[in-house]
């Protein structure tokens, strides 16, 4: 029996079902008050402390003796509403592919994930577990849910990965494995289509950090995120280092450094365009002083994956000279894209880009993933 399965009318039983459960409470505790104290109890006996959330979020679908052959990873912090909508949307999928979830939560205090997957998880709607990540950022998060992924699930051919804002369309994972078998490649990516709040400007929603790297399915030199991604079991042991760096954890571009790593170990990439997910963009990020520091961040991330590939004495020279020459023939590009009619703030993209390159040769840059610790609740 496939735990996942839900058609599309359940739904509203789902959520009456979802709001009775007590295994719910159980889990968490009353305000998670439970398992932070089950936490503390199993660490004094020697038991890292998120894996007693592990056990304990996952204990109703262990009981399913499955052997899924793949994975979805899904990396959460307090956005517990937009995670409900991922794991629906993993719920509906349709194919006759067996997969389960490893959920990371990446709020110890607030935990705020936890009761949400715990409700798809008792409710036998899907398959998988919830561990809590205590450690803070982006890669650590991602991290542990490969960790998780490849070690309780040994038999998984394929992990995916899927971000809490996101919601796949009812084939993706049948779509992505797909591509993975015919194409015989490595590594499989597919479009994050944005879905911008009521009275987005128009000329923000045109710009080009909101848009996939690609547009048509076919063999791509690599892809750039995380947000829509399958690798092949196999892929991590062709790495010496098969993680997220963590030197972007907190600046994010993790994803980007380990696929840039990926192509230099002879990885190969292919890019499936029917494989789509929707990204809900919150207003917050449908501002110019937003798009501004995306644009600086873009800059970083680019400055510290050429750095890192540039160990010897020749290829510092290198990076000093392509540093030195980004500036001007971006301004060039910036100039010629006004002149061709686009927006302003499109138009000043390549220049916002080699200037958050330079701040970050400087040692200047912004971080994205860290966030404010949580209050912990009375």
């Amino acid at each position: 029996m496939v735990l996942r399965r839900s058609a599309a009318p359940e739904r509203r039983g789902f959520e009456n079902e979802a709001n009775r459960l007590n295994p719910v409470r159980r889990v968490i505790g009353g305000e998670a008050k439970l398992v932070v104290a089950a936490m503390h109890e199993d660490t004094a006996s020697g038991e890292d402390a998120s894996t007693v959330a592990h056990r304990e979020a996952g204990s109703a679908s262990r009981a399913s003796h499955s052997a899924p052959e793949a994975v979805v990873c899904v990396a959460t912090c307090r956005r517990p509403d937009m995670l409900r909508l991922t794991l629906q949307s993993l719920v509906d999928q349709i194919g006759p592919t067996r997969f389960a979830v490893v959920v990371v939560d990446n709020d110890p205090v607030g935990m705020a994930g936890v009761p949400i997957v715990n409700a798809f998880l008792d409710a036998g709607l899907l398959e998988g577990f919830c561990v809590v990540e205590a450690q803070p950022g982006n890669c650590r998060a991602c991290n542990r849910a490969f960790q998780e992924a490849r070690r309780r699930f040994a038999s998984a051919s394929y992990i995916l990965m899927i971000d809490d804002d996101e919601v796949a369309d009812p084939e993706w994972i049948a779509r992505m494995i797909a591509a993975c078998r015919e194409r015989q490649v490595d590594i499989v990516g597919g479009p994050v289509a944005p879905h911008f709040p009521d009275g987005a400007p128009d000329a923000l929603a045109r710009h080009p950090v909101y848009w996939p790297a690609y547009s048509r399915s076919g063999f791509v030199p690599m892809i750039y995120g995380s947000g829509n991604f399958l690798i092949r079991r196999q892929a991590f042991e062709r790495l010496s280092h098969p993680e997220f760096d963590l030197r972007y954890n907190f600046l994010g571009g993790g994803d980007t450094d380990f696929f840039t790593r990926c192509r230099r170990a002879g990885l190969t990439f292919y890019w499936e365009q029917a494989a789509r997910i929707v990204e809900t963009v919150p207003s917050d990020r449908v501002r110019a002083a937003w798009i501004l520091r995306r644009g600086l961040r873009i800059g970083a991330i680019n400055f510290h994956i050429d750095e890192s590939s540039s160990p010897s004495a020749v290829g510092r020279a290198r990076l000093v000279a392509k540093n030195g020459v980004l500036l001007p023939v971006s301004a060039f590009r910036s100039l010629k894209l006004l002149a061709q009619g686009k927006p302003a703030l499109v138009s000043a993209h390549p220049m916002v880009v080699a200037i958050g390159r330079l701040m970050a040769w400087l040692g200047v840059e912004p971080q994205q993933y860290r966030f404010k610790p949580a209050e912990p609740k009375p």
